[in-house]
């Protein structure tokens, strides 16, 4: 028995393990765009394309093929399906949850494309799937749900650390959500379905993260941030941080 192949996947594991850099230049604008319009999107994730702006999501976050990335609080899997079709088939997406996956995202996952979205059942503070060693991930992503976490008491500091720990150096971990008016506690995560900007910057820092950049493709300033949703209605102000592992 040749001890070749052996030999090249415990030399690919150790590259894993190590946090080697992604070899792949972002994807372009045009390949983008190209992922957004694919006609096997469903029609609702169409719809919601109109509040979120994937395209210029995907560019902030800067995304390529082949990565490793996790998508904390994966719910429907949205963002999942995006980040599985931007990676490839030589990428892989976790999409966590702390109980098994949303018929929605079951079906995500079952079809044939993007065809590399795997289900991960792992509690909030410690969301990292097991298999993943330390350095094993690229990306992080956690959209719009970090004010629901805050609501509901997870231990962020210990979430933040995980994440920290799993991404490699030059990793990122990028976070949007609902903005609360400046200075406002963890408790408008429950009320108002909001948080502040500065509360979840100040927390994700702590656990040793730099801030990379900052999105303004969400931002409304009119909206008052004082009601879960905006009268007169309105686009919600909403911010995008991108943090990165030093």
């Amino acid at each position: 028995m040749s001890l070749r192949p052996l030999l090249a996947a415990a030399l690919l594991a150790a590259a894993s393990a190590a946090g080697a850099q992604p070899t792949a230049a972002p994807l372009t604008a045009q390949q983008i765009a190209t992922i957004v319009a694919s006609p096997e999107r469903s029609e609702a994730d169409r719809i919601n394309d109109r509040r979120r702006k994937p395209e210029q999501m995907l560019a902030f976050i800067g995304i390529r093929p082949g990565i490793v990335a996790l998508d904390v609080v994966a719910g429907g899997g949205y963002t999942s399906e995006l980040l599985g079709r931007s990676t490839g088939p030589s990428g892989r997406v976790y999409a966590q949850g702390s109980s098994p996956p949303r018929p929605a995202l079951a079906a995500r996952i079952a079809a044939p494309q993007p065809g590399n979205l795997v289900a991960v059942v792992q509690p909030f503070d410690d969301p990292v799937p097991p298999d993943v060693a330390a350095g094993g991930l690229d990306l992080v992503t956690l959209m719009f749900n970090y004010h629901d976490l805050a609501g509901a008491g997870v231990d962020r500091e210990r979430m933040n650390r995980a994440i920290f720990a799993a991404l490699r150096p030059g990793g990122f971990y990028v976070v949007a959500d609902h903005a609360a008016q400046p200075g406002s506690d963890a408790s408008t995560g429950k009320t108002l379905h909001r948080i502040d900007e500065k509360l979840v910057r100040d927390e994700i820092e702590r656990a040793g993260f730099k801030l990379a950049a900052q999105g303004d493709f969400l931002r409304n300033p009119a909206d008052p941030r004082d009601r879960e949703t905006p009268d007169p209605p309105m686009p919600k102000d909403e911010f995008v941080l991108k943090f990165v592992k030093p």
